[in-house]
């Protein structure tokens, strides 16, 4: 697996941030970038597992590796959904799961770095290079109108 990097600075605080990502609307906002209609269920609780979904049962099946609010947030991806059944087993799953998704949020002056780091297999890594950039525009766009 190979690490991808994404950097923004967002004319916001670091709390701001944090909400714009992980408030339930919000997110539905900038992940529409993935997927038309986005979900996460989750208590965001480290250890606590994570559904993110197409909002059709589709997606992906997580756990928060760790949670430090305002700063630090990290997934471990596990497996996938499919019409609400999860898949942590199959041979397809087994090429990237424990793959990490992290959000590092960083004071800058009243500013906020956001920085993103992703493990991905080749086969996706060109659709969340175009992705990512364009989700974390969608971030600042909510917090920068």
């Amino acid at each position: 697996m190979e690490k991808l990097t994404f950097n923004t600075t967002i004319n916001a605080t670091c709390e701001q941030v944090w909400h714009a990502l992980w408030n339930e609307d919000n997110y539905r906002k900038w992940t529409t970038v993935f997927s038309e209609g986005s979900t996460v269920e989750t208590d965001w609780k480290k250890g606590s597992k994570v559904l993110f979904t197409d909002g059709k049962g589709s997606g992906m099946v997580s756990e928060i590796a760790d949670n430090i609010p305002n700063e630090f947030m990290s997934f471990r991806h596990l497996g996938m959904v499919k019409d609400g059944v999860e898949d942590t087993t199959s041979e397809k799953v087994k090429d990237w799961a424990g793959a990490m998704e992290n959000y590092r949020l960083k004071d800058a002056g009243g500013s906020t770095e956001l920085e993103v780091e992703l493990d991905i297999n080749n086969e996706y890594k060109d659709y969340f290079a175009d992705a990512f950039p364009k989700a974390l525009q969608k971030v600042k766009e909510i917090l920068e109108q």
